[in-house]
């Protein structure tokens, strides 16, 4: 750290992104990326966008913002595109956070959550999770601040049923409660026909998991045209043209394929049963997952140990060097390929270790 560098950011922690090697060739299972390339459709449509780039991209993003509201039965003035679904994360932190509405959420979920408090400043209150890793919706209820949940939840996997968001919601009337489905494509219930019922409702996706999109940084927000009109509040005092030409492009080509995404995500939830009953053969505990990838720990080995090891065998997995969940790795759903060669690696390692 510099000389220069603000005392208010002195003790700011920042998110510390999977690992992405340079120095070598790796089976990347770390990171949550789909295994299957962008649609046909959305690699035609950003070439053809790539022509103008000279060009400022459009600030309302009309033809993405008129695709996503379509597929998700809302009107467009219920969405709105950002870089990534990080921006609308953090655009919901800097709205509808302050001095005297903290930010809530668990103490295992996406690392971004807490990050966001701090570098805005913000008070944060986070709830554990119960000792089987699940959300206890009784928890949030008359939370007294903006709720955070990613659901399904990460790095654990496990979902909660629309029912049981309707309750938290209903339970916090004069709070927005904000849910990020990054993943609930995989097998969750989108939250999304909620929000005709409740203004205090923000659903946040990604086109980086389920859409192939990851290197493409987008994603969305969709709620009350009250909660968007602060957002874009929000979106325009910092980057009007947060969105370029060709992710945006990209974007609608991706949605206009659809059947493409629904028949990846169906390949992925197979090879997803696959590797969690492969791994129980094994003697490892493997949490109900409903995302692309599985949370597991060997009765063998601790989980940093497996996580070097399999590292050496040129195979990625993500750990956590956190108390609680120190035993597990999280490792991204793949290929039925990638599948087998990952659990030849795990037999291997732990055939050695017999």
């Amino acid at each position: 750290m510099s000389r220069f560098m603000s005392k208010k950011y002195a003790s700011l922690v920042p998110y510390t992104p999977g690992e992405q090697p340079k120095e070598r060739k790796y089976l990347k299972l770390n990171t949550n990326e789909s295994p299957f390339p962008p649609s046909e459709k959305a690699i035609e449509y950003a070439s053809e966008a790539a022509k103008s780039l000279q060009l400022y991209s459009d600030p309302e993003c009309t033809p993405l913002h008129s695709a996503f509201a379509k597929m998700c039965g809302v009107s467009e003035d219920m969405v709105l595109a950002t870089n990534g679904s990080d921006e609308i994360l953090n655009f919901a932190f800097m709205a509808f956070c302050d001095a005297e509405t903290p930010a809530v959420f668990a103490d295992i979920t996406y690392g971004f959550y807490k990050v966001f408090a701090d570098i805005n400043n913000l008070p944060s209150r986070i709830i554990p999770l119960g000792d089987d890793f699940t959300i206890k919706i009784t928890d949030y209820f008359d939370a007294k601040g903006t709720i955070f949940i990613a659901n399904p939840n990460a790095p654990t996997g496990i979902a909660l049923s629309r029912d049981e968001i309707e309750q938290i919601i209903i339970h916090n009337p004069e709070n927005v409660v904000v849910i990020d489905e990054a993943y609930v494509d995989f097998g969750g219930e989108s939250c999304i026909p909620l929000l005709n019922k409740y203004d205090n409702l923000l659903v946040t996706q990604t086109f980086s998991k389920s859409r192939s999109m990851a290197g493409a940084r987008l994603g969305f927000g969709i709620g009350s045209p009250s909660l968007m009109a602060d957002l874009k509040t929000v979106k325009y005092s910092t980057n009007p043209y947060n969105i370029n030409s060709m992710t945006m492009a990209a974007g609608v080509g991706q949605l206009l394929d659809d059947e493409y995404t629904r028949k990846n995500c169906l390949t992925i939830a197979e090879n997803r049963e696959f590797l969690t009953k492969e791994l129980e053969k094994l003697g490892f505990t493997v949490l109900p997952s409903k995302t692309n990838f599985v949370f597991a720990k060997s009765d063998k080995m601790e989980g940093g140990e497996l996580y070097r090891k399999l590292r050496e065998r040129g195979i990625l997995v993500r750990h956590f060097t956190s108390e609680r969940i120190s035993a597990f790795n999280r490792i991204t759903v793949g290929t039925r390929e990638q599948m087998e060669t990952l659990l030849l690696a795990i037999n291997e390692i732990l055939d050695k270790e017999v």
